[in-house]
């Protein structure tokens, strides 16, 4: 992430935000009894996560950042620092997988497809791999000016999501061009 990215992604107005939004989606669904979140950064998600789920697990490849989630959350949550597209967990462990807006951040479509595969091996079966990612706008292109920025296309989405083994796949653009997403393995 560039600086303007870190100074957003970790200030109080963007927690607050986050909550703001995440909390009531978060109500509509069962994520079950085992949550993995992907990519948590500064953990904004984080800390709304640990209200609604019984265990969470976080997964987080920046040291930097693992270490911060550890300080912050590691009494309340599994830190692990790692790939989320060389997952150290066994198959079939978590009731539900979530990411929610570090897609973009991963390089290539490549690494894309291996975290969604490796969402699907260690997610039950019947259980739920979901969350969020921004799409493509000018506001967001200003903030990733020399960061990495590797937007899901929408429309090839959902195929790429059956590729790596979901079904029940759906994807929706919500107005502020935000692509909502959820998918379950098959059981």
């Amino acid at each position: 992430m560039n600086l303007i990215h870190r100074k957003i992604c970790s200030s109080e107005k963007w927690a607050a935000t986050v909550e703001e939004r995440l909390a009531p989606w978060l109500k509509d669904r069962d994520l079950g009894d085992d949550v993995l979140e992907i990519g948590p950064g500064f953990g904004a998600t984080t800390k709304v996560l640990l209200d609604a789920v019984p265990k969470l697990t976080v997964l987080e490849i920046d040291p930097a950042s693992t270490e911060l989630l550890r300080a912050k959350y590691g009494d309340r949550a599994e830190v692990v620092e790692g790939s989320g597209a060389e997952m150290p967990f066994a198959d079939r462990r978590f009731s539900a997988v979530v990411c929610f807006t570090m897609l973009h951040h991963v390089p290539t479509r490549a690494l894309q497809d291996a975290i969604f595969a490796e969402a699907a091996r260690v997610l039950r079966p019947g259980g739920t791999y979901c969350g969020s990612d921004g799409q493509l706008n000018f506001r967001f292109r200003l903030l990733h000016i020399g960061d990495t920025m590797n937007v899901i296309d929408a429309t090839t989405f959902p195929g790429r999501l059956e590729k790596a083994g979901f079904a029940q796949v759906s994807v929706d653009v919500r107005p502020r061009e935000l692509l909502i997403f959820s998918a379950v393995k098959p059981g």
